[in-house]
């Protein structure tokens, strides 16, 4: 399993009713592909996986995986408690999927023995690649990151804590272990377009983008100038475009998700509101994203 290209993470719709609404997901994750998706993350955290159902992230998965057709990698997210996470595994695996993103243990402060304990114990739920998530509770060092690399399951980490130093230590611990030539590390961060130059210089070139999920042309230039070094544009999107969407994400707990799937909505796809314990939007706030949106879409078509 490779990735390349922009990772997508699509939002979760629900009917007005609150329920998963199958047909709006399908439309919203073709409408991804289409636009060049390096890989579908679905029911993760842009999806809301802290609030669907094991059922749901099941359901949700069948419906990427029909859609997509083989088109590029299909993963969705386990977590929480070992028992519920292994189960999580072995539902993801049933509807079809390419891999598992592993998300960290719920709450409790591990041991870095526990770490990998508790990778261990969820891959083996699983005959499906893994990538870890570091982040919240799971606090790698390198030589836990080079443990748990080694695993026969994992294929990848992915990094949600934005510690550059830490992070390169590790790439460098990793890439030592034989075998893990094609061990793959991507930028995790909220809006990672805005670290995603510091990565590249520690050799992490892969990165989720949230924005792909409701301006996919904004995310595509982007990426494209990073890798062909138009400086003048990744500049010009960066300070016009993901500073003040930052500046509006970081107002509000939760909009990191909440933004993403108003976006989506004003994009042209109803994909409803979000559940608790996050919260929808204001109003002013809808107002100031449809103005960024437009302002991302002018300069790249400037």
């Amino acid at each position: 399993m490779k990735f390349q290209g922009v990772l997508f993470f699509p939002v979760t719709p629900f009917s007005a009713d609150g329920s998963l609404d199958e047909e709006r997901l399908a439309q919203h994750i073709e409408a991804g592909v289409t636009a060049g998706a390096g890989a579908v993350f679905v029911a993760c955290g842009t999806g809301e996986f802290h609030a669907l159902s094991a059922d749901e992230i099941e359901r949700a998965t069948h419906v990427a995986v029909t859609t997509t057709a083989g088109r590029t990698p299909v993963l969705a997210a386990a977590g929480g408690p070992v028992p519920v996470a292994r189960d999580h595994a072995t539902r993801i695996e049933r509807a079809g999927a390419d891999g598992i993103l592993l998300l960290p243990p719920y709450l409790v402060n591990a041991p870095q023995q526990g770490l990998v304990r508790y990778v261990r114990e969820v891959t083996a739920a699983t005959s499906l690649p893994v990538v870890f998530y570091q982040r919240g509770t799971a606090r790698l060092t390198e030589a836990t990151a080079a443990e748990i690399a080694a695993l026969p399951s994992v294929a990848g980490l992915k990094d949600g804590l934005g510690d550059i130093e830490r992070m390169h230590r590790i790439v460098r611990a990793v890439r030592a272990v034989p075998g893990t030539e094609d061990f793959q590390f991507f930028n995790g961060l909220p809006t990672a377009e805005m670290t995603a130059s510091a990565y590249r210089g520690i050799g992490v070139e892969l990165y989720s983008s949230a924005v792909f999920a409701f301006a996919p042309e904004i995310a595509t230039a982007f990426h494209r100038a990073l890798a062909e070094g138009d400086d003048t544009l990744v500049a010009t999107l960066l300070d016009e475009f993901y500073k003040p969407l930052v500046e509006l994400r970081d107002e509000v707990p939760g909009y990191a998700v909440s933004l993403v799937k108003a976006g989506v909505t004003l994009r042209g796809l109803d994909v409803g509101g979000v559940r608790a314990p996050l919260l929808d939007p204001t109003p002013e706030h809808r107002d100031r994203l449809t103005k960024l949106i437009d302002r991302g879409l002018e300069a790249i078509h400037a």
